[in-house]
């Protein structure tokens, strides 16, 4: 029996998508790190590394530690800063059949602005993601996303700098997410992606001492997805703008879950690591599921959940 090919193009606004599925900001490098393993266009997407304006070493090891379920991290942000990015890799980049977005952060609003900048007018960047987990230096360390206030204050500052689609990603260490995203749907956000990473902690009961050198980190992996995917699933609700689906997504069914609560494509974070071409498997999971259920277009499906009476 023949089987039309499904179509898998998404549109996230003014951001278009040969599929719904992208890399994460800090786990797929700068694209070519895993040129080898996975051939980056057939990928929906790659989010960059996240960007600060001068270059960050980060923070002191150990980094990583495994946890069950998941993993957390405390790399720092560490990353080249924009003007090696746009020197060194954005040339590679932009020889892509596929939509390249630049994570981006500051400590000030200022700084926010001051990274767009030297990515307005960049040929090969398709969009630009606004990490909003960073400590905010002006406010004592708090983290701009867990105010509604500072975020869209962040929002209208890279937006005045910028050409590029902005989508703002949501910390979930907030009391109410929808808050946030209101926010910075109102200050003209194009999109949003969420969830960042959970705070977390882990100790060595020998030497009774925190396993990260920075004592917390970010949680990640299959232990939040059920937390992402609920926070997905009200935001959607609360916003007229397009939602991307971060956190935890390991497979297919995974990926589906979210593109059914009404994300309209999906990040892939720490499953490359476990498989480096989980994306590329998630994408052909995708595509089989649309040929077994007669989905014509992806798109066809996103927001379908049947809620409960």
């Amino acid at each position: 029996m023949n089987h039309q090919e499904p179509d898998l193009q998404v549109s996230l606004g003014a951001l278009k998508l040969k599929n719904p599925v992208v890399t994460a900001s800090g786990t797929f490098g700068y694209g070519h790190e895993y040129a080898e393993l996975v051939d980056p266009n057939l990928l929906g997407g790659i989010v960059v590394k996240g960007l600060s304006l001068k270059p960050r070493p980060g923070n002191s090891p150990p980094r990583i530690v495994e946890t069950p379920a998941g993993m957390l991290n405390a790399i720092g942000l560490e990353n080249i800063g924009v003007e090696a990015f746009l020197e060194e890799k954005l040339p590679w980049l932009k020889t892509l059949d596929t939509a390249v977005i630049v994570n981006i952060y500051g400590h000030t609003t200022e700084e926010y602005g001051a990274v767009a900048t030297q990515l307005k007018g960049a040929e090969g960047v398709a969009a630009l993601e606004i990490n909003v987990s960073c400590p905010n230096v002006k406010k004592g360390g708090m983290a701009f996303g867990t105010d509604p206030a500072a975020s869209a204050e962040v929002t209208e500052a890279v937006l005045k700098k910028t050409d590029k689609p902005v989508i703002v990603k949501l910390t979930p260490n907030v009391t109410d997410i929808c808050a946030v995203a209101r926010a910075v749907e109102q200050a003209g956000a194009h999109g949003l992606s969420l969830i960042n990473t959970l705070t977390g902690m882990a100790i060595d009961i020998e030497t009774r001492r925190p396993r990260l050198g920075n004592i917390s980190g970010g949680l990640s992996g299959p232990a939040i997805r059920p937390v992402a995917l609920y926070m997905v699933y009200r935001v959607v609700r609360a916003v007229k703008i397009p939602v991307m689906g971060v956190g935890g997504i390991m497979d297919a069914r995974d990926a589906l879950e979210f593109l059914i609560a009404g994300a309209g494509a999906v990040q892939v974070g720490t499953a490359s690591f476990v498989n480096p071409r989980a994306s590329l498997d998630i994408i052909e999971g995708i595509r089989q599921y649309c040929i077994e259920h007669d989905i014509e277009r992806i798109e066809n499906l996103i927001g379908t959940l049947c809620e409960r009476p």
